[in-house]
């Protein structure tokens, strides 16, 4: 849909990728802590990398193909905002990767179902982990297709990989780059990979975890971690015990994609130690030079006025499930894509407020096109050859934002600077006789919108069909209400004709016929009472246009033409 633009800017990156082929990050066993630029095919995009803390060219070890692993929930409570947001942002890059780009993505996503968490969670309910596990699962996996995330081709359980993680850690100690402890804990040896250790910011300063204390270095972490009383374990070379948090995802990252990772993604929070810890070990166990290419981080979501993120543990959090009761899906995806996807986002009424005017914004534009489309709207001679322009423009600069690190910010206000143009267009005349109409240009406008805001995961036919349609289950509205409004449009007609004798006229409407004064007084009564019931009817000159709205709070709506009228 995008045309010959993105073709151009791959075929570009392609060639200059030819000519500065780099080492692909193929096993070698002696590195340091320098990113290596991969070799391979260039997106055209480029994209902001923890590793190397600046904006780098996507390179992809396969044409056409993106592999990519996501730290997925620990699913012993309720998915809240905060989830959601990295989620769904996400979800939106890899959209942008499919939709403009063309890459296909190879998505795996970890779902942790063994974890403290868990474990104390159970206890509590006197129910079994398991049970807790796939409870808040399922309730996740729901969330997200409330939200509109695509799911990842294939979700993996922790409890189900348990044999893969043991042999992952046994090849780590072969080695030499970890140890078991003689109370059957096994810990990843730091010493043992020199300066490799500290890739991502803080990890060089760091204490360490909680552990044993026969670990050679406090940085050392644990792979694999004995049972205590009452918790799940399973049998392993260094006795009954459970994986450790950082080792799950190196292993099952690695059973899906092998050796070589495209992109990692996750939340701020994890990029050390979880993220920093999961290097460390995947790279031992590979004997690799690097790992991952590319790990890309989503910033955290506040609650406005507070410097905390959004987290269960400091239960300062909103249910997913509890937030769709007041929002929509779409507007919460609005919410996100008016920031960049690596900054902090705050959360309050006034930011969804926002995201709600500019969807309302645009979806007036789309009913404003459509009724000139029709021929509902008189409107002045339209500047098409403007709005062309403006269009092209529009399609260049989403392209441009969307390469430079996913920028949907500056995407979005290209779109609604579009619009703006697009409105600029639409003013309302009584008459517009002999005027030459340009309806082609506004369709050309309405399909590329769409486009985009679909390619953003938000279904504008879908909120569409809500506005139009009140209780959802019958059309059958829809026709009443077209058939209300064309009859009182028949009645303005008729009460705004004007007299022939120019001797009598009225103080407020010179040339109206003094007894027909109280059928628009009606018919403006008729539209302020419909205005809170959902039905929303705007007067264009001689006729009127009707929309159903899902915000049924009361607004009157004054006639441009005639405002004496509005009650």
């Amino acid at each position: 849909m995008w045309g010959n633009m993105v073709r151009s800017r791959i075929w570009k990156a392609k060639l200059l990728n030819t000519v500065t082929s780099r080492s692909h990050g193929s096993c070698s066993g002696v590195s340091a802590k320098k990113w290596t630029r991969p070799s391979g095919f260039d997106t055209g995009v480029k994209t902001f990398n923890s590793l190397t803390k600046q904006k780098e060219p996507l390179i992809l070890a396969r044409e056409g193909v993106a592999t990519w692993y996501s730290c997925g929930p620990t699913v012993y409570d309720h998915a809240h905002l905060g989830h959601a947001c990295s989620y769904v942002r996400f979800d939106v890059l890899q959209r942008v990767l499919s939709r403009l780009f063309g890459i296909t993505v190879t998505h795996a996503m970890v779902i942790t179902d063994i974890d403290d968490k868990i474990i104390k969670r159970s206890l509590e309910e006197n129910v079994s982990p398991t049970i807790i596990a796939r409870l808040y699962e399922e309730e996740f996996k729901k969330d997200m297709l409330s939200l509109k995330v695509i799911p990842p081709a294939v979700y993996l359980r922790v409890t189900e990989n348990v044999h893969h993680i043991v042999t992952f850690i046994e090849r780590i100690i072969k080695n030499g780059h970890a140890y078991a402890t003689q109370e059957g804990d096994v810990y990843f040896d730091i010493q043992s990979i020199g300066d490799r250790y500290g890739k991502f910011v803080g990890a060089v300063d760091s204490h360490g975890e909680a552990g044993s204390s026969n670990k050679k270095d406090l940085r050392d972490f644990a792979l694999w971690k004995q049972s205590k009383p009452q918790e799940p374990y399973w049998d392993s070379p260094w006795g009954r015990g459970r994986p450790g948090w950082h080792i799950e995802c190196s292993t099952i990252a690695s059973s899906v994609f092998g050796s070589q990772l495209d992109i990692h993604s996750g939340g701020i929070d994890l990029a050390f130690p979880h993220h920093e810890n999961e290097v460390a070990q995947s790279e031992a166990y590979h004997q690799c030079e690097q790992w991952a290419n590319y790990f890309l981080h989503s910033g955290h979501l506040h609650l406005k006025g507070s410097a905390e993120k959004m987290s269960k543990s400091l239960k300062n959090f909103i249910a997913i499930k509890d937030f769709l009761q007041s929002y929509s899906a779409n507007e919460f995806r609005m919410f996100c894509l008016l920031t960049k996807y690596r900054s902090a986002i705050d959360y309050s009424d006034s930011s969804m407020l926002e995201a709600q005017s500019s969807l309302g914004t645009i979806f007036t534009f789309f009913h404003d096109a459509q009724a000139y489309m029709k021929g509902q709207l008189q409107c002045s001679s339209v500047q098409e050859a403007f709005l062309w322009e403006r269009l092209a423009e529009t399609k260049a600069s989403v392209v441009t934002a969307l390469a430079d690190d996913f920028d949907t910010p500056r995407a979005i206000s290209a779109v609604m600077n579009l619009v703006y143009h697009g409105n600029c267009q639409l003013q309302p005349v009584s008459k517009s006789d002999g005027v030459a109409r340009s309806p082609a240009v506004f369709g050309a406008m309405i399909g590329y919108i769409r486009d985009v805001l679909d390619m953003f995961g938000i279904d504008l036919q879908h909120t569409e069909g809500q506005q139009a349609d009140v209780n959802s289950s019958s059309r059958s509205l829809e026709a009443i209400v077209e058939q209300l409004t064309n009859f009182r449009s028949d009645v303005r007609a008729f009460a705004l004709a004007c007299q022939d004798d120019p001797t009598i006229r009225t103080p407020k409407k010179p040339g109206l016929y003094p007894d027909r004064i109280p059928l628009l007084k009606a018919c403006d009564s008729l539209r302020n009472d419909l205005a809170p019931l959902g039905i929303l009817i705007k007067d264009r000159g001689a006729t009127s246009t009707w929309e159903i709205t899902q915000d049924h709070r009361g607004q009157k709506v004054q006639d441009k033409d005639h405002p004496e009228t509005s009650s």
